[in-house]
């Protein structure tokens, strides 16, 4: 009856053990997202499941063209994932051929699917704050974004991560690569 006592508490403590594990990497080094939409295509597709990296940007800030995921302000649950565009103390501006201006000079970039078509509050120049962020999506004229003022600016605080590892589809499984 003891060495059953003991296997059962010695069971018990590795579950527990474990169950304290899997808290500690949901809610400090990763989590599992999936994308639903096409406003990152070609880079990442509705369904794709990926690992958001939770830790690195405790040790360094977010950078020009990071993916990251952040919550949407007005929808409990609901998560968007978004290329950082503007860094924060800059400006950022759209013009009416789809140019994005960064502090007075033309972005080089190559991860909009196609010409913006709707330059939305970006029409005019937006000045980020200290801790503030412009996200767009890839699919520049299908994704809801810093542009769209429902969105806005993205405060460093609302940033949980950045985009890791895809996970699912198998056959796309890899690092996923910002730049």
């Amino acid at each position: 009856m003891k060495k059953v006592m003991k296997e059962v508490l010695s069971t018990s403590l590795y579950i527990l053990f474990v169950l304290c594990a899997v808290y500690l990497v949901i809610h400090f080094v990763g989590q599992r997202t999936q994308v639903l939409g096409s406003s990152m295509e070609p880079k990442l597709s509705s369904e794709d499941n990926l690992i958001v990296d939770k830790i690195s940007y405790r040790f360094h800030d977010p950078e020009r063209f990071d993916i990251i995921v952040f919550p949407f302000r007005y929808e409990d649950n609901t998560y968007y994932i978004k290329r950082i565009i503007g860094l924060p103390g800059e400006t950022v501006r759209i013009d009416g051929e789809g140019n994005i201006w960064i502090d007075g000079e033309v972005l080089e970039e190559h991860y909009g699917k196609e010409v913006i078509q709707n330059p939305g509050r970006a029409y005019e120049e937006i000045s980020l704050g200290d801790d503030e962020y412009f996200v767009m999506g890839d699919n520049r004229n299908n994704s809801t974004d810093s542009r769209d003022p429902s969105v806005g600016n993205i405060r460093r605080k609302e940033i949980i991560g950045r985009a890791w590892l895809r996970i699912w589809p198998l056959d796309k499984f890899g690092l996923i690569k910002h730049r």
